[in-house]
């Protein structure tokens, strides 16, 4: 049986042969940063999942980044 499908021709969510527990961390990081219901993240296609663990990423880096260089310098 086959899944409905986007206007676009993509298959919901993206989650075909995608490991469960791979898809679970980016859902609970999504989740965790933005707060989007679980049913709101799993309608995502794969990669637009990714895209946005991929800008939380970033943002998190950027952040630490700021925070330790802030942190250093006060010691000098």
């Amino acid at each position: 049986m086959r899944s409905k499908v986007r206007d676009r021709g993509e298959r919901s969510g993206g989650t075909l042969g995608y490991p469960s527990d791979r898809l679970l961390e980016e859902v609970a990081y999504i989740a965790y940063h933005f707060h989007w219901p679980y049913e709101q993240i799993l309608g995502l296609d794969h990669r637009e999942r990714r895209q946005w663990v991929e800008e939380v990423a970033k943002i998190n880096k950027r952040l630490n980044d700021e925070l330790n260089t802030d942190t250093s310098e006060s010691w000098r």
